[in-house]
């Protein structure tokens, strides 16, 4: 009987854990949301607990101030990002800097139209961030951008990458990325010819024609 009682309390622990990851994980998606469309001063907590469907007090159970939402968001939208693109590098590890390139720019596109297009808003476009938030961000973005640097010296010390600043070109080439967030909508691509088109395109900024 004690046995059968504690797998009981367990599992109704373990329900309860997996109930409060899910709403936790429900609030920091709305808070994206806003944040990619209002920017930080826009972001209130009675918004993230409307569009969540729960009490506003219930939110500060989870989170207990507007800075500790808006770091958890941050920090669950990059680490998600960056494990999608290394991901998407270990498919692609054997293969030259080129392909692992290519590569990558169509998962971060992938990234930006279908995964969390409040990517884009987020990390590219001037905003007015506390210092806080504004140095966690600069730190994401080099995290984010080491990456890409990595696989782009490559290419240069191989010979496949030609491009007189690899600096200037990186900026160039999330620039493209980013703006294509804007315009590229994957329902209006179904067949991906223009997704595949934006990869060939910023490929030109590295790849020796």
């Amino acid at each position: 009987m004690t046995s059968t009682v504690g797998e009981d309390t367990a599992a109704s622990t373990g329900r309860a854990a997996r109930r409060r990851d899910r709403r936790k994980a429900e609030m920091i998606a709305a808070a994206l949301q806003i944040l990619s469309s209002s920017g930080y001063q826009g972001l209130r907590f009675e918004d993230v607990a409307e569009r969540t469907d729960i009490a506003k007090a219930t939110l500060y159970h989870y989170f207990p101030s507007k800075d500790a939402l808006v770091s958890a968001a941050l920090e669950k939208l990059t680490t998600d990002v960056l494990t999608r693109l290394g991901e998407v590098l270990d498919t692609v590890a054997e293969q030259s800097p080129t392909e692992q390139l290519r590569a990558l720019v169509a998962g971060q596109l992938h990234v930006l139209t279908v995964l969390y297009p409040e990517v884009g808003a987020l990390f590219s476009f001037p905003a007015p961030w506390p210092a806080e938030h504004g140095d966690a961000i600069k730190t994401m973005r080099r995290r984010h951008d080491r990456i890409f640097r990595r696989v782009v010296d490559e290419g240069v010390d191989a010979g496949e990458f030609d491009c007189p600043d690899p600096s200037v070109a990186l900026h160039c080439l999330h620039g493209i990325l980013n703006h294509a967030s804007i315009w590229l909508r994957p329902d209006a691509d179904p067949d991906g010819r223009t997704r595949d088109a934006v990869v060939e395109e910023a490929l030109r900024l590295f790849v020796r024609a």
